[in-house]
């Protein structure tokens, strides 16, 4: 458990003490003691979601509870069905095929708490070749060579907090951060929201910001009304806008990155992967419901914005492992990184997400750009 909590506690230079988890998966004396082992580090992980389940929903607690204890299934089953006895190689491959397997669809849809996030921490700027020495002292935990993992690890972990700075920064570029409420889920930015965002824009541009991310769902639905409001507003300003919005599709809909200029606007990313159950839910489309957020998987991995090549990151898509790795491997040169936190109350879900896209950014040695609505 308390990989999962020391690890997943917002802290950036923690997230190595999630590494540990392979060892104790891999010396439980049974299989019933190996899925407690997961089950373990991952509900440590996610304890914020009961909380957050609870606010979103508007619901007691105990359908937070739930959520969260039904969130661990797929992690816990994964690594309990490939745990094994066996010393030596087989264990270590049928780590490798878990860890594999949580980090891609549909395994991977519930991919959280993966300790290969930790690479951007251990070895900052040594982007593919950091992602393979971080998964090579994984695969040692699960090996009489953990009393070797252990000390580079912690090593690593000591050197990389001593010498730590912060990810670059694009100059003129800005997040700006909100702190809008909303009553209920789904709720869109009203005028007045749209208005007082426009106001943080301009001030931002008074300060010499040339582009400026907002949070997701800043822009709210997507309309012409909605974009006449902004080019109109930006027309007298040499500013480029980029912010998460809402698009209605025959489908559902999609969470949307737009950018907006005094030029117009264009559309420069559908989300991947929505959270699911509260925004994905595809058994609707079964059911001839329709609605519920549109999941694009494996598409559109890069934006063009301003002559950078960026990897965007909607919210969920933070916590989870192939977006980012999808979106680096394409060539990105920068992360924009944006979310809607209003429903996470006093947990440390923002803390985390905010956690992790920092290491990513680390360990690739690109500028990271955020933007939360809290």
């Amino acid at each position: 458990m308390a990989t999962g909590t020391i690890g997943w506690s917002g802290n950036v230079h923690l997230l190595p003490a999630g590494m540990l988890f392979p060892a104790f998966w891999a010396y439980a004396p049974s299989r019933s003691v190996a899925a407690l082992v997961a089950a373990a580090h991952f509900l440590g992980a996610s304890r914020g979601l009961p909380q957050g389940a609870s606010i979103f929903f508007g619901s007691q607690y105990v359908i937070g509870l739930g959520l969260w204890f039904a969130a661990s299934l797929v992690f816990v089953a994964v690594h309990s069905a490939l745990w094994t006895r066996r010393s030596g190689w087989p264990r270590m491959l049928r780590y490798l095929i878990a860890s594999v397997l949580m980090s891609l669809p549909p395994f991977g849809i519930m991919g959280w708490a993966s300790p290969i996030t930790a690479a951007g921490v251990l070895f900052p700027g040594w982007s593919w070749f950091g992602l393979a020495a971080t998964a090579i002292l994984l695969l040692a935990m699960t090996t009489r060579f953990w009393r070797i993992a252990v000390p580079v690890v912690a090593g690593c972990a000591a050197w990389s907090a001593a010498f730590w700075t912060e990810p670059k920064v694009i100059e003129g570029w800005t997040g700006i951060n909100t702190t809008f409420r909303y009553e209920e889920a789904g709720q869109p930015a009203d005028y007045e929201q749209q208005r007082e965002t426009i106001a943080m824009v301009r001030k931002a541009v008074g300060q010499g910001v040339k582009l400026a991310v907002l949070p997701e769902s800043a822009l709210g639905l997507w309309t012409p009304t909605t974009e006449r409001l902004w080019t109109d507003a930006l027309s007298d300003l040499p500013v480029t806008v980029i912010g998460g919005a809402a698009v209605i599709q025959k489908s559902g809909y999609d969470t949307a990155i737009v950018e907006i200029s005094r030029k117009g606007s264009r559309f420069l990313y559908r989300e991947r992967m929505p959270v699911p159950v509260s925004m994905w839910q595809p058994w609707r489309r079964f059911t001839g419901d329709g609605g519920g957020a549109n999941a694009y998987f494996f598409d559109n991995p890069v934006m063009q914005v301003a002559g950078y090549r960026a990897a965007p990151l909607i919210c969920y898509e933070q916590l989870l492992v192939w977006p980012v790795l999808q979106s680096m491997a394409m060539g990105s040169d920068v992360i924009v990184a944006i979310g809607n936190g209003w429903w996470t109350g006093d947990s440390n879900i923002t803390e985390i997400q905010r956690a992790s896209v920092t290491a990513w950014a680390k360990l690739f040695d690109v500028p990271l750009l955020i933007a939360f609505n809290e």
